[in-house]
């Protein structure tokens, strides 16, 4: 069979609703050239499983199951390169998306000439349903948000269902980050202005089945391909998250400082050192969550990378200072000796820590 169109469908945790998925578009497309690559970060429910059940029966159904990575713009990415058709389309398995949108967004590719076809919640009479009030709002900002990198007026940037010629995939395929939870705001940021897009309007309905995967790891992923994006040339976003992180521990520090000594009393001494220790830890599992969560540690190796970066976090302090009085002797302003000197520790934390505290993948964390 000639494959035409690809449908990709990034799982976890989705396993009671990969059958429903599969009847509905089978009732949209009937016996055209289509297939399904669902493409699952290794879920604990099972949702597999079940793909690779129904495959062993269905030609059309294909499954790639992700072993220690994880990420829904990835996945989609992988799921693409995983097909050979000239069409592809990006849709989730919960069952919100509107499947009787597919032969047409179909036709407007291939009659049309559009490059990407988008179904939209806040085109003409599409609407975002009965969902959640604070996830219409954090819809609706982060759309505004993402106006700050994208090059068209398109209304959903945040949609996650949407359909393109491969030839565009292809050619933007080597400036996508791979970051974040919204794969289509990447593709237009990357993609030439010349770029034919249509936006299609549909309401969203109700999940199914399983648990909506919003949460605040979500933004974070969010604003970390904003800023990619908008820095990725010229800093490594992971170096502007562990500089954000690291500053999150300043607060924590003082807070501590504070606390041991002007509430509890204790020597200063004491409590500028029990306040480091707890600065470092709070930085140490902050960035094993948000920094390196595709390299995220766990078990043994968590704790051998809190003792790592405690290590790497010591000798940045002595570089630190080091180098920022070798500047201050050098006739530097104080200001600037010291401001020079925390980037050098920082940049040593941040290099000494990528290569032996998070060098592999581990993680099992979405």
């Amino acid at each position: 069979m000639t494959v035409e169109l690809t449908i990709v469908v990034p799982t976890y945790n989705e396993k009671e609703n990969v059958a429903s998925l599969v009847s509905v578009i089978y009732e949209v497309l009937n016996e055209g050239n289509w297939e399904i690559i669902f493409v699952d970060d290794d879920s604990p429910d099972g949702t597999s499983t079940i793909v690779r059940e129904m495959a062993q029966t269905d030609i059309r159904i294909r499954g790639i199951q992700r072993i220690r990575r994880r990420g829904l713009s990835s996945a989609c990415i992988e799921g693409i390169l995983a097909s050979s058709s000239p069409y592809v389309c990006v849709m989730d398995a919960d069952l919100q998306h509107d499947e009787r949108l597919l032969p047409l967004m179909l036709q407007q590719l291939k009659d049309d000439g559009f490059d990407i076809v988008i179904g939209s919640r806040y085109a003409a009479t599409g609407s975002t349903g009965s969902l959640a009030a604070h996830r219409v709002w954090i819809s609706q900002f982060a759309t505004l948000a993402s106006k700050i990198i994208l090059k068209f007026p398109v209304k959903d940037s945040m949609s996650g269902f949407f359909m393109m010629r491969r030839s565009l995939f292809e050619n933007v395929i080597h400036n996508l980050s791979g970051k974040g939870f919204k794969i289509l705001l990447d593709i237009l940021v990357s993609s030439p202005k010349s770029t034919r897009y249509k936006e299609l309007p549909y309401t969203m309905r109700h999940r199914v089945a399983g648990e909506s995967k919003l949460n605040f790891m979500v933004t974070w992923e969010f604003f970390t391909l904003i800023a990619d994006k908008l820095l990725g040339r010229i800093f490594p976003v992971r170096f502007i998250s562990f500089i954000t992180i690291g500053l999150s521990g300043v607060f924590v520090h003082l807070f501590v400082l504070w606390l041991q000594h002007q509430i509890i009393g204790s020597d200063f001494i004491l409590a500028q050192t029990l306040a480091t220790l707890v600065a470092m830890t709070s930085n140490y599992f902050l960035n094993n969550s948000f920094t390196y969560r595709d390299r995220k540690l766990v078990g043994k190796k968590l704790i051998q990378g809190l003792f790592s970066f405690y290590l790497a976090c010591s000798f940045g302090a002595i570089i630190n200072i080091a180098f920022s009085a070798w500047l201050f002797n050098a006739a530097f302003p104080w200001w600037l000796a010291g401001a020079l000197g925390t980037v050098a520790g920082a940049v040593w934390n941040y290099a000494f820590t990528a290569i032996f505290t998070w060098r592999k993948a581990s993680g099992n964390e979405r």
